[in-house]
């Protein structure tokens, strides 16, 4: 007989959680979409294949994570998150709404995309942290690991079908309509949120009145040699490995002159490795540090393996294993931080995380693109490969000086990390 806290889908037992991977799903997909038609129209329509462009778009979108993190860790902690959400998915859907217009009038410039690429960076900086933090007040602690691995399974199964389906509303209908279609999609996670029932909602250490800041956040990642490894690890494979937009966008029109429908058909491919990785980090009841070891190591090579693909279906294919091995990588660090934080500041430490994570990849966005447009985009993808390399160095430095440490004892281990 199958244990409760066993099974990859024990967490959708839950009526909250259910209805929230639901709704979120939905909302997924539309943002998928969007994310590929943003891309296609700054690629193709506004300049004349610029990367460099596509890497400024990423970098406003990520910046504010890192700008914007003394608040969007403390709203974390201290607001209602669930009103939270309501607030920043409701801004989001406002915002492809108003980029959506513009582009179905034929008006939209590329400076006008910049800046709902900002505002958007803006608005998500707040929902990232409220997000990740929101989920172990759907499922507990006992199914957090589980609940982290299908929502990043939603996440990349609706990566798997938005790219594809904005390539074919590009082709058939203009890029404009993709984004009013993200717009309506927020609805649904609207209406998962208001659905939720408040009696099965966990409890996680939020406390209004604290006074503690991010400074407190920094403090103690400083004495968790574990959370600092993590960190590093994701700052180096985010900074230069997943900038995805950049590299395959660049892949498929300057090396294999592909129109929009392959392009999103890349990024699906891509997508498919994600689920598996995803669906597998499920599986797991603990992350392990070693799949942090092995993730970074896999992302490497496949990587190297893309940069020399001589065909597009080759390249899609290279593309399945980077899914799996950037799902695999970036599933475990997550676990493990949301898991062997103390719930206190757990909205702090995700948020410096994500700020690590994704400021790191505004930081790198703009130096791919470049070397993309002056060396080639093959040339980017060795950069991404000596990423995942660098970051698998770090791996083996920490399974040799802590090598009787897991990434999680929950908080016990903390206190004999913190003596070493």
């Amino acid at each position: 007989m199958t244990s409760p806290h066993r099974g990859t889908f024990r967490s959708l037992r839950g009526f909250n959680y259910r209805t929230w991977t639901a709704g979120a799903l939905l909302s997924n997909i539309g943002t998928w979409m969007q994310r590929v038609a943003q891309d296609w129209l700054v690629l193709t329509q506004l300049t004349q294949h610029d990367a460099a462009a596509v890497g400024v778009v990423t970098t406003l979108q990520f910046a504010p994570q890192v700008v914007l993190l003394p608040l969007t860790g403390f709203a974390a902690d201290h607001l209602d998150r669930r009103k939270l959400l309501m607030a920043t998915q409701a801004s989001m859907g406002a915002l492809a709404l108003g980029l959506g217009l513009l582009t179905v009038a034929g008006v939209v410039r590329l400076w006008e995309v910049y800046v709902f690429a900002g505002l958007l960076g803006c608005v998500t900086a707040f929902d990232s942290p409220a997000r990740h933090t929101f989920i172990p007040e759907l499922v507990g602690e006992a199914d957090l690991s589980n609940a982290v691995g299908l929502n990043s399974t939603s996440f990349n199964g609706a990566r798997m079908i938005g790219p594809a389906i904005a390539g074919v509303v590009i082709a058939a209908v203009g890029t404009g309509w993709v984004f009013i279609v993200n717009a309506v999609s927020f609805v649904a996670v609207l209406v998962s949120l208001g659905m939720l029932r408040a009696e099965e909602i966990h409890p996680s250490g939020q406390a209004p009145g604290a006074t503690g800041g991010l400074i407190d956040g920094l403090r103690y990642v400083w004495r968790r040699p574990d959370l600092k490894t993590i960190l590093l690890m994701l700052f180096l494979v985010g900074t230069f490995g997943l900038n995805f937009a950049i590299y395959i966008s660049t892949m498929a029109v300057m090396v294999f002159h592909a129109g929009a429908d392959q392009f999103g058909l890349l990024t699906s491919m891509m997508a498919v490795g994600s689920v598996v990785g995803a669906l597998l980090s499920a599986r797991r009841e603990r992350p392990r540090v070693s799949l942090l070891f092995v993730g970074a190591l896999v992302f490497g090579i496949g990587f190297a393996l893309a940069a020399v693909m001589p065909s597009f279906w080759l390249f899609g294919a290279t593309l399945v294993l980077i899914g799996v091995s950037a799902q695999t990588f970036t599933t475990t660090a997550t676990s493990a931080v949301q898991l062997s934080t103390e719930p206190a500041v757990r909205g702090r430490v995700m948020a410096l995380l994500l700020s690590v994570a994704l400021g790191g990849l505004s930081l790198g966005a703009p130096l791919v693109g470049w070397i993309a447009n002056r060396f080639g985009p093959r040339s980017a993808l060795v950069v991404a490969s000596a990423s995942g390399f660098a970051a698998a160095l770090v791996g083996i430095y920490y399974l040799m000086r802590y090598p009787d440490l897991t990434l999680v004892g929950a908080v016990r281990e903390a206190d004999v990390l913190e003596n070493e």
